[in-house]
């Protein structure tokens, strides 16, 4: 049984300030295009949707070779296995796979016409890896207002209980904002903040299994996080952060690196960076586990 909201840890990220609106906006547009009515109903009920099929068997072992090719280059330039953040900015191929139409057409049945792309992510997890991502919510580290972010998650490998898929709390969205601690050193967690009690703030937790190359969908406040990949096998995800063009970034930082993949951006407070012409690795500024 879900719990009534409770109130926040007195340790704060930056994206939580006085301007911020901190609660669930249900999304939907009301004539989707390959979203049906009963899926985005799922998706504002539950928070998210999976799995949603994208790429073929032939385009995943493409998408799986540029990427290891990525990922080789990133380490030959000292960077750690999470370090692969924003790279849409630097990298065609990257920039080319997160505006994708078959991911941006069930994005847009929930966002609307005026689509952002602001943010993208490899999670890799090697195989026997120990590092965990801990229950959290994703818009309590974000400065954007009104939280409306819909992140997709592409599997570049197969992600499955045995390797330390991602799960998920269903309906934990609802409450918006939870409580909080930092997480200890001994949670060996890739982020840094750990949700209070997340196990009593929604449904039994649900694993986000999906063969390469699906892919899902979660909203903002949902609450999720995987385990260690204890298996023989490499677990990626390339997670895909969209929003809608009249959200906020408080923190003007944030709307540096966005793209306008669909629709308008009329006020201009977005990016719009520019597709990158080649494939450059960005100098490390700072270690992940």
């Amino acid at each position: 049984m879900r719990r009534q909201p409770c109130l926040l840890s007195t340790v704060m990220s930056e994206a939580t300030t006085d301007d911020r609106v901190l609660q669930f906006f249900p999304l939907g547009v009301p004539h989707p295009r390959v979203l049906s009515a009963a899926r985005i109903r799922q998706f504002n009920e539950l928070g998210y949707l999976f799995p949603l099929e994208v790429f073929e068997p032939q385009e995943v072992t493409a998408m799986r070779a540029y990427c290891d090719d990525l990922f080789a280059k990133a380490v030959a330039a000292g960077h750690g296995s999470y370090a692969i953040n924003g790279w849409h900015c630097h990298c065609a191929g990257l920039y080319d796979l997160s505006t994708e139409p078959r991911i941006l057409d069930p994005v847009q049945d929930l966002l609307g016409a005026d689509l952002v792309l602001w943010g993208t992510h490899f999670f890799l997890k090697e195989p026997g890896a120990s590092k965990r991502v801990s229950w959290h919510q994703d818009a309590s580290y974000w400065p954007l207002s009104p939280s409306k972010t819909v992140t997709v998650w592409l599997a570049i490998d197969d992600a499955d209980a045995g390797n330390g898929a991602m799960q998920v709390i269903p309906r934990s969205h609802l409450n918006a904002q939870l409580a909080y601690k930092q997480s200890s050193e001994e949670e060996n967690n890739v982020l840094s903040q750990t949700t209070l009690d997340a196990e009593e703030q929604g449904d039994p937790p649900v694993t986000i299994a999906l063969r390469a190359g699906q892919v899902s969908l979660h909203t903002d406040w949902l609450i999720h996080g995987s385990e260690p990949n204890r298996s023989s096998r490499r677990r990626c995800g390339l997670t895909l952060r969209f929003t809608a063009a009249d959200v906020r970034a408080l923190n003007p930082d944030w709307a540096t690196r966005s793209v306008i993949c669909r629709g308008r951006d009329t006020a201009g407070h977005w990016a719009d960076i520019p597709r990158p012409t080649g494939e450059r690795i960005p100098a490390p500024r700072r270690r992940y586990g």
